[in-house]
């Protein structure tokens, strides 16, 4: 069993530093070493798979661990494409019971949340210069 977190995609490819798809999932596989991820892209949300035993609820503006009860629809195994269909795997699962370890996924949002306020940052800086 598992559950999952789901994290807007804007907070993930600030972790990343880009958008391009292919190394933001090499990127994911580094980062949550080999953890399975997939993303439906049409509501831009990347959804990360983690013991059932993780809490539930919001976390941050922009991720939040869905509990019991919660309806998941995740893509067909073998979708590892993203021009084949709404959502896939970034990192497919390697077998049953393989999940992402929590404290590596809290070291992915931290890490993506620091790099949209220093973006924000900059930003602002460059605004008044």
């Amino acid at each position: 069993m598992f559950t999952a977190v789901r994290v807007r995609a804007d907070i993930v490819q600030a972790a990343a530093g880009t958008e391009e798809p292919d190394l933001v999932d090499a990127f994911l596989r580094e980062a949550l070493q080999g953890g399975p991820v997939f993303i439906d892209m049409s509501s831009r949300r990347y959804y990360v798979l983690v013991p059932v035993s993780t809490p539930a609820g919001r976390w941050v503006p922009g991720v939040e661990c869905l509990g019991s009860g919660s309806f998941l629809g995740v893509p067909r195994p073998q979708r590892t494409e993203p021009e084949k269909s709404r959502s896939y795997w970034c990192v497919p699962m390697d077998g049953p019971g393989t999940l992402c370890r929590l404290d590596a996924v809290w070291k992915l949002i931290a890490y993506g949340r620091h790099q949209q306020i220093a973006g924000q940052r900059l930003a602002e800086e460059d605004g008044r210069g």
